[in-house]
């Protein structure tokens, strides 16, 4: 059941002698129009007191950020493993730049920064072992049962498989973070969602064009010369020269590209998204949505940044060291899913029970969604090579 909106005014007003505001106040005071305010998105599946200083939106990002899923991001790899060494993102570390740019913009264009964390937090939380390949494996796995989305599961994650409170499953978020993860799972280019969640995306792509630039560098996948023939890249070291007190170091080239790449798009979408809101003001955020208002990056920059995401497709994601730790890592997670289905016995307990609530593919299929990479690893040598360690509980 939701709850209905409190009397926001029954909180005290500011302080001043302590300068202290409620959540509510603070919005009020910081916010444009067309954000999106906490006070009236307050609706939970479960009736819940509100607090007089965390707003709604602050107490979900804490209970996605304290929640074991997330936790378990450390762990997974963004696009490579741990093998390749251990400078590069995990999709932990993915996840805090993609909020922290997200926040940039959203302080910026005066949105619920609050919001804006919470749905960065969340948007990856739903990831399999080994990045795009594990999902596709699952997918492949779980055809019969629906296929397999990080997007979908992350809502799984979060409305079941978390148990943090004694009274239900669930991490009961929000009506209104939940819908905006929902609307990344349907994917339907007619409904526009609010703007906050079009800074998240925005800055998910920001971040990790630039960051795999960075890790392939480091790598070595990739050449400086191939990387200067892209445009977006001559035109961010060009900014950086710029910005520059003196000649920039050869060994200090590759940061300082690095954060031209996303300084520049950022600043670029703030623009762009500011001049689209000028005529928005006095508008509310529902009012944006009906008129259809998108914000995004100028056109000219998205068109080079899509030349980069066709070099680092062409240049990294299909680059041989690559294909041979996806082949190798599909290959264990097939095994596992069909010995797991053979063997539901070696699953932990809960999901055992999930398995017989929902189906065995999914209780499975989920079993293996929540692994890390090193953990999936131990069980596929458990189950294949020794055969004699149970799984351990999730």
């Amino acid at each position: 059941m939701s709850i209905t909106s409190p009397n926001l005014n029954s909180y005290p007003a500011a302080s001043p002698a302590s300068g202290t505001y409620s959540w509510h106040q603070r919005e009020q005071a910081l916010l444009a129009s067309y954000a999106t305010f906490s006070r009236h998105n307050v609706q939970r599946t479960y009736s819940e007191t509100l607090h007089p200083t965390r707003g709604p939106f602050e107490r979900d990002r804490d209970r996605v950020l304290h929640s074991a899923a997330f936790r378990r991001l450390s762990g997974k790899m963004q696009v490579f493993t741990g093998e390749m060494g251990d400078y590069h993102r995990t999709r932990l570390t993915h996840t805090f730049e993609v909020a922290s740019i997200a926040r940039t913009i959203g302080r910026a264009l005066r949105l619920n920064e609050d919001l804006i964390e919470a749905l960065a937090l969340l948007h990856d939380i739903g990831h399999p072992p080994f990045g795009h390949c594990g999902e596709d494996v699952l997918n492949e796995c779980l055809h019969a049962a629906g296929g397999f989305s990080h997007n979908k599961f992350a809502l799984t994650l979060v409305e079941e498989l978390e148990t943090r409170y004694s009274s239900y499953t669930g991490l009961n978020l929000t009506d209104t973070v939940l819908n905006a993860q929902r609307f990344r799972v349907a994917k339907d280019p007619a409904h526009i969602p609010c703007l906050e969640v079009q800074v998240v995306d925005a800055a998910d792509s920001i971040a990790y064009n630039a960051h795999d630039v960075d890790d392939a560098l480091k790598l070595g996948l990739i050449g400086w010369q191939a990387l200067r023939t892209i445009d977006i890249v001559k035109m961010a070291e060009s900014r950086a020269r710029q910005n520059s007190l003196a000649p920039i170091p050869a060994d200090r080239q590759r940061p300082a590209l690095v954060h031209a790449l996303i300084d520049l798009q950022v600043q670029d979408f703030i623009r762009t998204a500011t001049e689209r809101l000028e005529t928005c003001d006095g508008l509310d955020s529902q009012a944006v949505r009906d008129i259809g208002v998108r914000i995004s990056l100028s056109e000219i920059v998205a068109l080079q940044r899509r030349q980069l995401e066709v070099f680092l497709f062409d240049r990294v994601y299909r680059h041989p060291r690559l294909i041979e730790v996806r082949t190798q890592a599909a290959q264990q997670l097939r095994t596992l899913f069909e010995l797991f289905q053979k063997h539901p016995e070696r699953m932990p307990l809960r999901f055992q029970e999930r398995a017989a609530r929902t189906s065995l593919q999914q209780g499975v299929g989920e079993y293996l969604a929540g692994m890390t990479d090193r953990f999936c690893r131990d069980q596929y040598q458990a189950m294949v090579h020794l055969g004699q360690e149970s799984a351990a509980e999730w």
